[in-house]
């Protein structure tokens, strides 16, 4: 026995006739797993989305957690000459006992005198940055050849109580990026960028 199942041409929802025959009995049952296989992919296809958004997401965080910030410094007119500073204006110096690849204060002298964290830049000063690893593993900007710290002696910006003190085994310079650095507490001299190696 066949019956098909009729719908009215202006209502296709309503059912006219339901056959009752094997075929309308199997037609009946398969199309709820139709409806259900066709759901289920259409959740895979979502979730698949999902993963691969979540994926992307997670790439995009690890380059932007890689990425090495630097610090900022900038210059300062002190006295006669133009000084680098730390971003609030802060004395930078350097340290005559130093190498180019090694710093020598390091315990309580990196207390009173904090090593600037590498790396570093500065905006519009002609030099070369680079980094060393100081004995603690931390890195540590330099500029010139010349391991940058700062002195907890200054107390405000454009200060440089630190220049020209003899203490920790050497004498500090502020590190001038032009002109001629004054000194105000030892008697060694020094210009320029800080030479003395």
């Amino acid at each position: 026995m066949t019956t098909r199942i009729m719908f009215h041409s202006r209502n296709p929802d309503s059912v006219k006739r339901v056959s009752s025959s094997p075929r309308g009995i199997r037609l009946r049952l398969a199309l709820p797993i139709v409806v259900a296989a066709a759901a289920a992919a259409a959740a895979s296809s979502t979730a698949a989305a999902a993963a691969s958004t979540s994926s992307t997401v997670s790439a995009v965080h690890t380059v932007v957690g890689a990425t090495t910030s630097k610090t900022q410094l900038k210059t300062a007119k002190i006295g006669n000459a133009t000084v680098l500073t730390t971003s609030k204006g802060f004395t930078l110096y350097w340290f005559a006992p130093d190498t180019a690849t090694k710093s020598n204060c390091n315990g309580s002298c990196a207390q009173i005198w904090p090593p600037v964290k590498g790396p570093a830049t500065a905006s519009g000063v002609k030099g070369k940055f680079a980094t060393i690893k100081r004995s603690n593993g931390s890195v540590q900007a330099t500029y010139n050849g010349h391991p940058l710290y700062t002195f907890t002696g200054d107390t405000a910006p454009k200060q440089a109580k630190g220049n020209g003190l003899n203490v920790n085994g050497g004498v500090w310079h502020e590190v001038a990026t032009s002109g001629t650095a004054s000194h105000s507490g030892g008697s060694s001299s020094g210009s320029g960028g800080g030479s003395g190696y």
